[in-house]
């Protein structure tokens, strides 16, 4: 498959530095860019297998704008790294499309676990899909190309969202509990983050349901999990 491609977008020299010293060394071919804008183009025109981006970039758009317009014509992963702890920072950042984050000062070893995380459940979930259209009275999931529509309009799904749907999709109308969706979707990394689940559950809701404050198909089970309330249409 060749060396993975990373794109690093932070505006401090000495990080750039460093992370490229540690995934070259690792096996990794890396790209940089310092400002918002630069790695958009660059992002357009390399298309590399991961962006590693810094929220708190200077100048006319920060990490999260530079997510959302990433998102506008890539599903490539992203790994946020923030300085930021709160769980309103990492909420903004997953709704802008972040597929995971790091918190700063990082390990090199923390470092290489992620990427090699997102980079496999990215892989893994456009691998293993079935060619086969899987439909409730509201929603249609096409398997094989990894397109959503909600209500006959085409809906935009991160990869970790769409894993995340996969993995309730094919225990339709079962309890899911919450160590077997962090881990089927993150990885054991993350078995215990129990925050990252549910914000990736809320945003799933904002997208798929009628009423995201009254939901009626990803429900939860209190301390259990999450159930996913499917009654199929067709499944050819």
């Amino acid at each position: 498959m060749g060396k993975p491609r990373i794109l690093i977008v932070d505006d401090d020299p000495k990080l750039v530095r460093l992370v490229r010293e540690v995934l070259t060394a690792t096996g990794h071919e890396v790209l940089a860019a310092h400002s918002g804008e630069h790695a958009i183009q660059m992002a357009a025109l390399e298309q590399p297998d991961l962006v590693l981006l810094d929220i708190s970039l200077a100048g006319a758009l920060d990490g999260f704008e530079v997510a959302r317009r990433l998102r506008e014509f890539s599903d490539l992963p992203i790994i946020v790294l923030t300085a930021r702890v709160g769980q309103a920072d990492l909420l903004r950042g997953f709704e802008a499309g972040a597929d995971d984050y790091i918190t700063k000062p990082f390990s090199s070893p923390e470092l290489l676990a992620r990427i090699r995380a997102v980079l496999k459940r990215t892989r893994a979930g456009a691998a293993s899909v079935e060619p086969a259209i899987v439909a409730c009275e509201r929603v249609r999931i096409e398997l094989a190309s990894r397109r959503v529509r909600v209500a006959d309009q085409d809906v935009h799904l991160t990869p970790t969202e769409y894993n995340l749907l996969l993995e309730l999709v094919r225990h339709r109308n079962q309890v899911v509990l919450h160590e077997q969706l962090l881990t089927a979707v993150w990885g054991n990394a993350r078995q215990d983050d129990m925050d990252n689940l549910r914000t990736y559950i809320h945003s799933l809701r904002q997208k798929l349901e009628v009423d995201p404050a009254d939901p009626k198909l990803i429900v939860r089970c209190p301390g259990v999990g999450y159930m996913l309330v499917w009654q199929d249409v067709s499944n050819s």
